[in-house]
């Protein structure tokens, strides 16, 4: 029998096996064989013929002939050839690319994100029409897609930034690899551009009516120069950018009263590079200041003329009483709710600031409010630049800490911060609140931190007993250790004595039980101020209370 083209099966005419096939009564599997012994019939259009499988023989196609031992041993091959030939014919939608197939699913979604029932084009037509629908009565008869604005340079570049002390909301961008499925013309993206439109009105609701406006601070200290680029936010700032670099532009000034050349050299490399980063972000509102060094050299205004011609910058000199205030604005978010009264410090470079804040009629103020409640403050002309070249800071021993404890002390005993101070600390809802890098370092190093890290050092407490054995184990560190120190460095190796002498002639003549440490200061403060003059958080507040009235009276 084999080789014979054989005689159509018994088991029914080849019209009532399609029939049975499409209502499905038909074999389960492309590729089952009827109880007949029968082979299984193929897909419509193509014309063949089936004999029963003991004969060993099936003619298919155009007269070509393939040979089998028996129904059971039929070539797997030529199954999966049938199986997909079949779902060519039968599903051919499956044809198209897996990137218009994404596209049409993320088309077929719904606005909650769950994929819709398998429809016809016909129903997923009258879908979208619903959608739009839908979306022009939400947005008063307006469909805003095709006009959404697109974002200034500047805040495209601040979204692809990493943040310092936080992520910054992601901004999709268009893909350049050849592979990505291209857009066919006629198809509507409609719950992605909903959702940029919704984060464009977030964003944009964020930075108030100056639209993505930023915003830049820039101290010029006697041993930092220190730059911080933010953004405001319904609460404070996100910061965008940030950049510090030690530049010691004091070095020399209190015993030559003059700036050096290479220091100024130093300061002007560091200055170009925020000059760089300022026009990079596109910022417009800054403040850019300098403390003590260019207030105390002869040739303080002379340098700031040539940080003009040189970098573009234009720095302000501040007086005493405006750095104290910042520190306060820039501090003020880490006083304690539940405190009395606050003994704020910020030990720099060429200068201290102490600040008294009387809190017993706060009334619940808080944040930058607080700056309403600053009763009095000193500024001592002693940093830990200074002290450290008056008395050595690479080797310290007891003696010579003490000798710089004294000193500090010398320049605190002409000044009095309140008469009812004491008072105030007796009760013991006072605390002290320092924003320097003495403190900083203090608290990594009781931390046990093996790399300095801000979050955990930003806010923490110390107890009195904890900073006095902090002072004790960094006094009795030699130099070499200190510079081994991850929290230390050898760029305040040589300073952090100094600092922790100031602290501890602060600490003997106002106890407190307890300092919170704060890495945060004048830039955040300058930030606080120029944000709260713009008004972009009352703009925020009364935006808010305006649309719950309006919600009220369609009520």
């Amino acid at each position: 029998m084999s080789g014979s083209s054989g005689t159509p099966s018994e088991s029914g005419s080849p019209s009532k096996r399609r029939r049975k096939r499409r209502s499905g009564r038909g074999p389960k599997g492309n590729g089952a064989v009827h109880a007949s012994g029968t082979a299984p019939v193929p897909a419509q259009g193509t014309e063949s013929s089936s004999v029963p499988a003991e004969t060993g023989s099936v003619k298919q196609g155009q007269g070509t002939a393939t040979s089998v031992a028996g129904g059971s041993e039929h070539s797997q091959t030529e199954r999966n050839r049938k199986k997909r030939r079949r779902g060519k014919k039968r599903r051919p939608e499956q044809a198209q690319p897996q990137g218009v197939q994404a596209d049409q699913a993320a088309q077929s979604a719904r606005p909650d994100g769950t994929p819709e029932k398998a429809t016809s084009l016909k129903g997923k037509k009258a879908a979208r029409r619903r959608g739009r629908r839908r979306r022009q009565a939400a947005n008063g008869g307006q469909d805003q897609a095709t006009n959404t604005p697109q974002p200034q340079p500047s805040e495209s570049r601040a979204n692809q930034s990493q943040q310092i002390n936080g992520a910054v909301e992601p901004v999709q961008a268009r893909t350049d690899k050849p592979d990505a499925p291209e857009r066919r013309q006629g198809q509507h993206r409609t719950e992605p551009r909903r959702q940029h439109r919704h984060n464009q009105n977030r964003d944009h609701g964020r930075s108030g009516a100056n639209g993505h406006q930023l915003y830049a601070a820039l101290d010029l200290g006697t041993n930092n120069c220190r730059l911080l680029i933010a953004r405001p936010e319904e609460r404070g700032f996100r910061v965008i950018d940030a950049y510090s670099r030690i530049v010691r532009l004091g070095e020399g000034v209190g015993s030559n009263k003059r700036l050096s050349d290479a220091a100024m050299d130093r300061a002007i490399d560091a200055l170009a590079q925020c000059h760089r980063k300022l026009a990079d972000r596109g910022v417009m509102r800054s403040r850019l200041i300098a403390t003590e060094a260019c207030r105390a050299a002869e040739n303080g205004s002379e340098f700031i003329d040539r940080v003009r011609s040189e970098t573009g910058l234009a720095l302000e000199v501040v007086n005493r009483e405006t750095e104290a205030r910042l520190a306060v604005a820039g501090c003020a978010s880490l006083v304690s709710h539940e405190a009395d009264g606050v003994i704020l410090f910020d030990i720099g470079g060429g200068s201290s600031e102490i600040v008294w804040l009387d809190l017993r009629n706060r009334c619940g103020a808080r944040g930058y409010a607080l700056t309403r409640f600053i009763r009095s403050w000193i500024s001592l002309p002693v940093g830990v630049v200074n002290l450290a070249e008056r008395h050595g800071g690479v080797h310290v021993t007891p003696d010579i800490f003490e000798a710089m404890v004294e000193d500090a002390a010398d320049h605190l005993a002409g000044f009095s911060l309140a008469d009812n101070l004491s008072e105030a600390i007796a009760s013991g809802r006072v605390h002290m609140l320092g924003t320097s890098g003495t403190v900083t370092t203090l608290a990594g190093v009781h931390l046990g931190l093996k790399r300095y890290d801000r979050r955990r050092v930003d806010g923490t407490w110390l107890r009195d007993e904890d900073v006095s054995g902090m002072i004790d184990q960094l006094r009795d560190m030699p130099y070499e250790a200190r510079v081994e120190n991850p929290c230390i460095g050898a760029d305040r190796a040589d300073l952090v004595l100094a600092g922790c002498a100031i602290l501890e002639a602060i600490r003997r003549r106002w106890t407190c039980s307890r300092l919170r440490v704060a890495d945060r200061g004048l830039r955040e403060g300058i930030l606080t101020e120029l944000m709260a003059a713009d008004g972009v958080w009352a703009r925020k507040r009364s935006g808010h209370r305006n649309r719950g009235s309006r919600q009220r009276n369609r009520a």
